[in-house]
């Protein structure tokens, strides 16, 4: 059972994103984080302009923030973002990761850490490595995996590094994810 879903991308990724948060109607019973790489001077706007399209809440969480169920927490640009526990988002001003802050990798592993076999993790489109370590870390605590098919994506170099390194539980499109996770969104 999907305790928490937890999707990263970058270059390519937005439209799969802005897809997703459009089509979802009601609020998950699960806390959706979401680590996407942008441009650290673009510090505000990406959380406005998925919320204008979503029925769901879409915040960039503050250090400390609790979680909840039903909501989708993007992280803010320039930051790391950590899963601590189940129950709280740490933010990070550490040095960037594969040149990203966020870091997909910090946030898929502490989220890994934090879940385990609960959670289901999402690499989507990219042109860097980063989400590969993730990646593994969720296979490591027996997390679900899936990976955005080369194939369909803009940029594939993310989710061929994960091929490299991995084998996801599941090779799906842009449309197969979505429709995946509001398959999950209604079993949970």
């Amino acid at each position: 059972m999907t305790s928490a879903l937890v999707i990263g991308g970058s270059a390519g990724s937005f439209k799969i994103v802005s897809d997703l948060v459009r089509t979802i109607s009601v609020p998950m019973p699960f806390p959706v984080f979401l680590c996407l790489h942008r441009l650290k001077q673009v510090r505000t706007g990406i959380a406005e302009i998925l919320g204008d399209t979503s029925m769901v809440k879409i915040i960039e969480p503050a250090d400390k923030t609790k979680t909840e169920a039903g909501i989708i927490y993007l992280a803010p640009a320039n930051y790391h973002m950590f899963i601590e526990d189940r129950e709280t988002i740490s933010l990070t001003i550490d040095a960037p990761l594969n040149h990203s802050r966020p870091s997909i990798d910090i946030c898929f592993g502490s989220a890994a850490e934090a879940y385990g076999e609960n959670l289901t993790g999402i690499l989507l489109s990219g042109a860097n490595t980063d989400g590969t370590s993730g990646m593994i870390a969720l296979k490591k605590q027996k997390s679900y995996c899936i990976i955005q098919d080369p194939g369909d994506c803009e940029i594939a170099t993310m989710t061929r590094s994960v091929l490299q390194n991995i084998d996801p539980d599941k090779i799906l499109t842009a449309r197969q994810i979505i429709d995946f996770i509001l398959n999950l969104s209604q079993k949970d």
